[in-house]
């Protein structure tokens, strides 16, 4: 299986550019020594013999790591991230490293360092971010699973953009260490799969406590390793189209709405209802401008010259908010998250769009409108995605259909606080379910 994935890396890689830093010979060697394991009857790894890449967020030992940026652009840690050495210890075999806008800032992946990544079903289009280049070595086969982390959508949405699954986990289910923020609770790390099954695979993994990540839930992760299948008949759903007002491109709306329907055949209701979103949006962007400001205003003074704009404007971002503002935003947080609980004890699930609009053009460094509204920043066209991460709740991104020019469109299921279980098994449901709409539409076969 690596030497297949790398034959997928050496020919797909440089139209792509998802992989960012590929070790070949040293997958080999893993490999062989995984072989090796397997012929000696030893005991083996849920990932036995899987091979893998690491967003470039997370440290690989004696591997480079960069966070896309120039400033880390020839940086070699001396240590693992905890994501890193549990799928190592499972089995897995690293290939390299996927690609990613600085410091993770945005849902569309390029940067100065290494260029753009390019969706696998249209390469002059974006794969959406920040998690992208995992999403399209994933898609194309160059790695059988792959990692990322999300604040406002960077798991989601390059699932959506890509056709994949991704799961943004609740806040500790899967501890991040090491980490400069250990309190902040915006960014999670989670799994990416090419269905449900492997989702669930993954997160059996890279779950489970660790004391040194204060916010990591004690609660054992071998239990996603267990049949997801489940009988949802009777279950309440509600859709939110929109989420509170959120323009939505009318491609997009009608995927959606199809596939909130076609919820109803697993036996259960929908309606529409969502919580109270009033405030949220600016609630995220102070939170987010406090994180960015947090992890990299330090190199402001030195290294400005070699963040991009947009990010050196979120850092600054926090300095212009009072502390009123800080403080309206942490309570709207916590409200939305009161009101999403409630909602989700009259409604087993939450249904809405993943991402507001299409894959867009790569050149384009974000959207500037949908419709007839402007968006104010690089960011707020994920609001989508950013709204659900402010209520704490795990959500997951699925694969709902194709526009009519053959583009994937995700859909966001959004569980009970702590509850991934039940949402993957939601989630498979869905997926088996909804595999003869996805098998009739057009894809691009890599």
């Amino acid at each position: 299986m690596t030497s297949a994935c790398l034959q997928r890396v050496e020919r797909l890689n440089p139209t792509l550019n998802a992989l960012v830093t590929v070790d070949a010979e040293g997958a080999l060697d893993r490999a062989a020594c995984a072989d090796e394991r397997q012929a000696r009857g030893e005991t083996l790894g849920p990932l036995h013999g899987l091979p893998v890449a690491h967003k470039d967020s997370f440290l690989t030992k004696g591997m480079r790591t960069t966070w896309g940026s120039r400033v880390f652009a020839d940086h070699v840690p001396d240590q693992d991230s905890l994501i890193v050495a549990r799928q190592a210890e499972a089995g897995s075999i690293l290939l390299g490293k996927t690609n990613l806008p600085e410091f993770g800032a945005g849902s569309q992946t390029f940067n100065e360092v290494f260029g753009a990544t390019r969706n696998p079903f249209a390469p002059e289009l974006t794969c959406g971010g920040s998690s992208g280049g995992s999403a399209v070595a994933l898609a194309t086969g160059m790695v059988a699973l792959a990692d990322g982390t999300d604040m406002g959508g960077s798991l989601r949405n390059p699932a959506s953009f890509c056709n994949l699954v991704g799961l943004r986990p609740s806040m500790g289910r899967v501890p991040n260490w090491p980490n400069t923020n250990s309190f902040g609770q915006l960014t999670v790390a989670g799994p990416l799969g090419r269905c449900v099954a492997d989702v669930a695979l993954l997160l059996s993994v890279i779950a489970g406590p660790d004391r040194r990540d204060p916010l990591s839930v004690d609660a054992p992760a071998s239990v996603f390793r267990g049949r997801l299948e489940a009988d949802f008949k009777g279950a309440r759903i509600a859709y939110s189209p929109d989420l509170g007002g959120l323009p939505v491109a009318r491609e997009v709306r009608t995927v959606i709405d199809q596939g909130a329907l076609r919820m109803a055949d697993l036996g259960g209701s929908v309606e529409q209802a969502e919580p109270d979103f009033a405030g949220a949006a600016q609630a995220f962007q102070v939170l987010r401008a406090l994180t960015y400001a947090t992890g990299y205003a330090h190199l402001l003074k030195d290294r400005r010259h070699l963040l991009k704009e947009d990010l050196v404007w979120n850092i600054e971002l926090a300095q212009r908010f009072s502390v009123q503002d800080v403080i309206a935003a942490e309570a709207v947080r916590a409200r939305l998250f009161r009101d999403t609980q409630a909602l989700l004890e009259r409604y087993d699930f939450l249904v809405a769009p993943v991402s507001q609009v299409l894959p867009f053009p790569v050149e384009r460094p974000f959207v500037e409108r949908i419709g007839e509204r402007p968006m104010g920043n690089y960011i707020e066209w994920m609001n989508s995605c950013s709204l659900i991460t402010l209520t704490g709740h795990p959500a997951i991104s699925l694969p709902c259909g194709f526009s009519d020019d053959g583009l994937p469109v995700g859909i966001q299921v959004i569980g009970r606080y702590r509850d991934e279980l039940t949402l993957l098994k939601f989630a498979q449901a869905f997926e088996t379910l909804n595999a003869p709409q996805i098998a009739r539409s057009r894809v691009r076969r890599w």
